[in-house]
């Protein structure tokens, strides 16, 4: 009985532990939403930005790298990298500024550099369905494409 107990307690262990590690990653820690609005958790307190060019009402998304500096955002329907600037091919995505989640961002599994972004159309258009494109964060001089 013992032995059963000292095994769930340190998977608990191991678990607790695991979401410290987890935790220390910086990937979300620069949001970008609304009109020109954003929010840098670096610090450890929330600080406004005024900088962002998403102009959306609803779903958008952002991602840094594990230090927390800003790789890209977007509203999906286009991506803009971490000067602010449209990507290369970063229009025509098929999300909505009126879908509650137009788009979200998903690291590539075993990749250090690609992220997929999968993009839904509007209720009122549901020909264009769920979409996805590629980021690729090794083109345009470490900037995405």
């Amino acid at each position: 009985m013992s032995r059963s107990v000292n095994i769930k307690t340190s998977l608990f262990s191991f678990y607790l532990l695991m979401g410290f590690v987890l935790f220390s990653q910086k990937e979300a820690n620069i949001w970008y939403f609304g009109i020109n609005a954003g929010v840098d958790f670096n610090s450890g307190q929330p600080v406004a930005l005024t900088n962002g060019a998403l102009s959306t009402f609803e779903g958008c998304a952002s991602i840094c790298d594990v230090s927390g500096n800003l790789l890209f955002y977007t509203g999906g329907t286009e991506v803009y990298n971490r000067n602010h600037q449209v990507m290369p091919n970063g229009t025509g995505l098929l999300g909505n500024p009126s879908s509650t989640q137009s788009v979200i961002i998903v690291p590539k599994p075993l990749s250090v550099d690609s992220y997929y972004l999968f993009t839904v159309a509007a209720f009122e258009n549901p020909t264009d369905g769920l979409n996805y494109s590629i980021v690729d964060m090794s083109q345009d001089n470490g900037l995405g494409d």
